[in-house]
């Protein structure tokens, strides 16, 4: 198994203080991941956290709970469970279970200080995914290495797939020869699941057509470098950066950004607003709760303010103390109660005259998206302008850039996860509030 401790090596930080954590159902795979990561962290010195999500979807999960719990105790590394409570969906349930599992784990990985979560996905995972694409499921290719796909609970948390070049067969005779021995969820063999469906084509010797597993995008990557994010947010790209290559992902990744939605617009839906911005054409236009404006050179792309009229999350207590990521985009950190933030829209007259005159600043179409925070004794002020009073109990951190930064690959090891050095790689100016905790809280 040197080629995924070699994998572990290229991703994680030997000198990082947060336990290496692992998602743990305690199948085969998940276990072959345990004990690799186990030995790696050993030799780097580094603590390992096995996180085991209950679903409560069959009788015997709180057994195989009570399973996982006793091996992590026996490989000597520290465990804890995580439980999928409240209703479930009558319908679409794996893809409702899979968005939960990975929002409570990136919730535990995130209060254990860690910026990465191992993930025992195979190369079998990988033709599986293929063939459920071919039967119309909406599952893309697995990565060795990606931001975890929920927001904002999965900020700065990063996926680590080592396994993804092994088969499963192979990890089960290498475990069987050690005298272990693993969980087997019948789900992974009942016909209605689209995925046993496909599990039972590759044992019979069929395969899809899947992504090269060790390969990372790196034109998205170059291409990103040539855009830019203000300190108060949004995004601003180059048409020479959507010419050619990746330029549809781009675009969608950077809508999904300055909107601060979890899901990135579907490709039907960018595409015709890629060919305009092929075509040359001057032009504004609103998709996913962003909005686009289009010009000679550049195009400028920030959240679009008539979102919060059709319900979006307008207005938010902040708790003293803690961090709020308020509208997907803004990460708040109060030191006073009794502050509520919302949309600055309507609000504007109301600032001082220096916040005033920095908000003019500001590009017209990304002023009324911004932060403005709220208290009964206190006029409403906007923590992203220098000359805000509410800098002095208000910390606000725009978490575009980090975010865009993250998904366009910029990002390639543990060691690099932090708000400072995504900055740093990317030559943008950092806008972290003095005093304020930063993104990580």
């Amino acid at each position: 198994m040197n080629r995924v401790l070699q994998a572990l090596d290229r991703r994680l930080d030997p000198n990082a203080s947060a336990p290496v954590t692992v998602a743990f159902s305690g199948g085969s795979d998940s276990l072959a991941l345990l004990l690799l990561a186990r030995a790696w962290a050993d030799r780097a010195g580094r603590s390992v956290l096995a996180l085991t999500v209950d679903h409560g979807l069959q009788a015997q999960s709180g057994a195989w709970t009570q399973a996982a719990a006793a091996v992590a105790a026996q490989v000597g590394v520290g465990f804890r469970a995580l439980d999928w409570t409240g209703p479930k969906p009558a319908s679409g349930v794996p893809a409702a279970a899979r968005a939960a599992r990975h929002r409570l784990l990136a919730v535990a990985a995130r209060e254990a200080g860690a910026a990465c979560l191992l993930i025992g996905h195979t190369f079998d995972d990988q033709l599986e995914n293929a063939l459920m694409r071919g039967a119309g499921e909406r599952l893309g290719p697995l990565r060795p290495w990606s931001p975890s796909p929920v927001w904002p609970e999965g900020r700065e948390l990063f996926l680590c797939r080592p396994l993804l070049a092994e088969r499963r067969a192979d990890l089960q005779a290498w475990l069987a020869g050690q005298g272990w021995s693993w969980i087997d969820d019948p789900a992974n063999d009942n016909p209605v699941s689209p995925r046993a469906r496909a599990r039972a084509r590759i044992a019979g010797g069929e395969a899809g057509d899947c992504d090269d597993p060790t390969e990372d995008p790196p034109a998205l990557a170059a291409m990103a470098r040539l855009c830019r994010a203000p300190a108060w947010g949004g995004l601003v790209l180059p048409r020479a950066a959507l010419v050619e290559g990746p330029a549809l992902r781009l675009l969608q990744i950077a809508l999904a950004c300055a909107s601060g939605r979890e899901a990135l617009p579907r490709p039907a839906r960018a595409l015709p607003l890629l060919q305009r911005l092929r075509a040359g054409e001057v032009f504004t236009a609103s998709l996913g709760g962003a909005r686009l404006e289009a010009g000679r050179g550049e195009v400028l792309i920030v959240r679009e303010p008539g979102e919060f009229q059709r319900g979006a999350d307008a207005r938010r207590a902040l708790d003293s103390g803690e961090t709020l990521v308020w509208d997907g985009r803004i990460a708040l950190t109060a030191w006073r109660p009794g502050l509520t933030a919302g949309p600055l829209r309507g609000l504007a007259a109301r600032l001082t005259p220096a916040e005033r005159a920095g908000l003019a600043q500001i590009p017209a179409a990304g002023r009324g998206a911004l932060p403005a925070v709220q208290a009964l004794d206190l006029p409403p002020s906007c923590p992203m302008l220098e000359a805000s009073p509410a800098r002095a109990f208000v910390g606000a951190t725009s978490l575009v850039w980090a975010r865009f930064s993250a998904a366009c690959g910029l990002i390639r090891q543990e060691g690099e996860t932090s708000c400072a050095a995504l900055m740093a790689d990317s030559r943008q100016p950092s806008y972290v509030i003095p005093g304020a905790k930063g993104l990580s809280e």
